[in-house]
């Protein structure tokens, strides 16, 4: 036997036990005890119970003897089974600890030759820690930083076994509430692990009602399943006192009652310090062969069959917990499954950017061209919402759909709005398609709809309006008969810019939610503005050629212009017909009817024959300008929709937004704006995998120890 090697620790398992700790071993191994909750044994106790004494017991390393050193801070006993015996210690630092000491920490490597070397190597740490003397000003009475002392042999039991500071009941200048408060925090989170075996120490010196730790146990382990009661020091029991006998009735769990019941030990007594672990041994088996404690069971009292207890307790668990650990591995290997993809594919290099990007924007590509189509299989185009507008966001993935409405409110205001006189026809009577007020529902974009209505001319003021420019102007159309049409467009180019820019966000908040601001940056905005840009200038053109001298080749405008001259012909009849329009009585019954006075009808008639030739042009120019104005407003609707809005903003966008071949002219500087991995999503992305990595080796050792049963 080495200085590396016990017994103690290798009789702490049965054969049987080191089969099933192969799974947890493997497990650590994997570093899944930072991801899992892997069984162990925890310690603990209030202060001076004799929790480092029992530990040292059970495992047969020795602990520093000196007053505060061991239970100023966690310690954690890994027990591993290696080819070669090797004994490692390792600082593991605290959450409080900033980035420069937890570095200066994680320093602190001690390799070492023999067992009785780790009271040394703890007194380094706990000067490490910053532990100095207690009491002392600049000296922290307890730290959060684990201390982790690894043993590995090829005989040793797979097992962690846990040393925790003494929870404090009073405080005083070397122990502030503050520190009692770390302790309390520590002690709660190592006990509320729902794989740990509590040993809950209590000191016979003191009355256990008075012990917290038994507080704290029946609150974190209600139903005292996980906790193993351990009496210390019960030699300091005065023989056949009534308060012997209180702490027998708790060791044979008639008091508190523990599902693991309760164990009594004999540590060394102050003046057996320099005893060694055999003569320790032969002095509590002495002690529980006299008084009342020979009355006890003799599998509750004694080292030695405290560990047969802690191998059979740890069996019967480790079975029990089995197939919860197989499951909770399951469920953390999805979690981690899915946190990968919302990550998306890798891209450290520049060529995984660039193919990703493609895939990204090969998938837009479609989505844009069958929305420019009205093609909606893609699933990117969601069922209609009937119950909200054509164009709100809710319905805006049909842009089609969309743009052919606004395309048809653009129409109607301009048949409604898109010029600035409104001539009544002959005889002043409106005729029913002339209402010029939009429906109260109108959806169109409200800067257009607060456009004034056109002013409402006479016939006859609009003869005497022409007959006044004529003379002046000879030669020349009418001048500003409609302008507000630039106007109007101007909006519904806006409105289909607005429509467009809704539209791309949410393409790219579907195919790319990652990069969607990037995309949008470089890809989306620029492209829309100077599509914009082009419209504009498209449009500003139609407004100039409008502005040349009429010209139509249209065989509708002469059938137009005598359609006008029938109308008016037709109002011209109607009014001498009101206006020669008698009542006679007629008939023996002397009925009185409304007839028409041929005489006065035929020279009413001959009224309306214009003699004054200025006059007669003047109305002959109006309905010409009129059939004409009909002529180029459908003209202009046609080529606003059609040159402006399908030809500079709807078409292109497949081809001008994100489609592959635009990706393949970016620069490498573009493409790594868009597609490089921020530094937090590289190091997100290098945990994730390398906690896949952990839990894929876990399930492989966890199927391979436990018979290889399939997937």
């Amino acid at each position: 036997m080495t200085d590396l090697t016990t017994q103690s620790l290798q009789n702490l398992q049965s054969d049987g036990e080191r089969k099933v700790m192969d799974i947890v071993d493997k497990l650590r191994r994997q570093g899944l005890n930072s991801i899992l909750e892997l069984p162990q044994l925890v310690v603990c106790g209030d202060q001076s119970s004799g929790k480092s004494s029992v530990l040292e017991a059970i495992t047969e390393i020795p602990f520093p003897r000196k007053e505060n050193l061991c239970t100023r801070f966690a310690t954690e006993i890994v027990l591993r089974r290696q080819s070669t015996d090797r004994v490692s210690i390792t600082i593991s630092p605290g959450d409080f600890r900033n980035e420069e000491e937890r570095t200066k920490l994680m320093e602190f490597t001690k390799t070492i030759e023999s067992l009785h070397m780790i009271p040394k190597i703890i007194e380094e740490a706990t000067l490490a820690m910053g532990l100095g003397p207690v009491g002392t000003s600049k000296s922290r009475a307890f730290s959060s930083d684990v201390l982790c002392v690894e043993i590995c042999g090829p005989n040793r039991p797979q097992l962690t076994l846990v040393d925790l500071p003494g929870l404090i009941h009073a405080t005083n200048k070397a122990q502030t509430a503050k520190d009692k408060d770390v302790i309390q925090k520590m002690v709660q989170k190592y006990m509320s692990n729902p794989r740990t075996i509590i040993l809950a120490v209590v000191s016979a010196k003191n009355d256990f009602a008075n012990q917290v730790i038994l507080d704290h146990c029946q609150k974190i382990d209600k139903n005292g399943r996980r906790t193993l009661g351990i009496i210390t020091k019960p030699d300091y029991l005065r023989q056949g006192s009534e308060n012997e006998k209180s702490w027998i009735d708790l060791a044979l769990n008639k008091d508190i009652y523990l599902e693991r019941g309760w164990h009594i030990l004999r540590n060394r007594a102050d003046n057996e310090m320099d005893f060694t672990f055999e003569q320790r041994h032969e002095k509590e088996e002495a002690f529980f062969n006299t008084g009342r404690f020979v009355g006890l069971p003799r599998n509750t009292v004694g080292i030695d069959s405290l560990r047969t207890r802690l191998s059979n307790l740890l069996l019967s668990d480790l079975i029990k917990e089995l197939p919860a650990l197989k499951e909770e591995m399951d469920k953390k290997m999805q979690e981690t499954k899915k946190q990968l993809e919302s990550l998306g594919e890798k891209r450290d290099t520049m060529t995984e950017q660039r193919v990703l990007l493609t895939k990204i924007s090969t998938n837009i590509t479609a989505i844009l061209t069958a929305a420019v189509n009205g093609h909606y299989s893609n699933e990117f185009f969601d069922a209609v919402d009937t119950k909200s507008k054509i164009d709100a966001d809710a319905n805006v993935r049909r842009l089609r759909a969309v743009i052919q409405h606004h395309n048809s409110r653009f129409s109607e205001i301009m048949r409604i709005r898109g010029h600035r006189y409104e001539i009544q026809p002959v005889g002043g009577l409106e005729q029913p398609e002339k209402k010029r007020n939009l429906p109260v529902h109108d959806d169109i974009n409200e800067d257009a709809a607060k456009l004034p209505n056109p002013k409402s001319l006479s016939h006859e003021h609009a003869i005497a309006w022409v007959r006044s420019v004529m003379v002046r102007s000879r030669g020349h159309e009418l001048p500003g008969t409609f302008n507000p049409d630039k106007e109007i467009a101007n909006f519904h180019i806006e409105d289909i810019v607005r429509v467009c820019r809704t539209f791309m966000r949410q393409v790219l908040q579907y195919a790319a939610p990652e990069f969607k601001e990037r995309l949008a940056v470089v890809a989306v905005d620029d492209i829309l503005e100077k599509a914009l840009l082009r419209a504009r200038k498209e449009l500003v053109r139609l407004i100039n050629d409008k502005a040349r001298h009429p010209m139509t080749y249209n065989p509708h405008f002469v059938t137009t212009i005598q359609q006008n001259r029938h109308d008016n012909y037709k109002n011209l009849v109607s009014r001498a017909q009101v206006d020669t329009t008698k009542t006679y009585t007629l008939g023996q019954y002397n009925e009185q009817r409304q007839l028409v006075d041929p005489i006065e009808f035929s020279k009413q008639m001959d009224t309306f024959i214009e003699q004054d030739m200025d006059k007669f042009a003047a109305e002959e120019a109006l309905n010409n300008q009129e059939a004409y104005y009909k002529d180029e407003l459908k003209y202009f609707v046609h080529a606003v929709t059609k040159q402006v809005i399908e030809r500079h903003l709807i078409n292109p966008l497949p081809e001008s937004i994100l489609s592959p071949l635009v990706v393949a002219k970016m620069t490498d500087n573009e493409v790594s704006y868009i597609a490089a991995e921020s530094k937090e999503s590289i190091a997100q992305r290098t945990h994730l995998e390398e906690k896949k990595r952990m839990l894929e080796n876990g399930l492989g050792h966890f199927y391979e120890v436990m018979g290889g049963f399939k997937r």
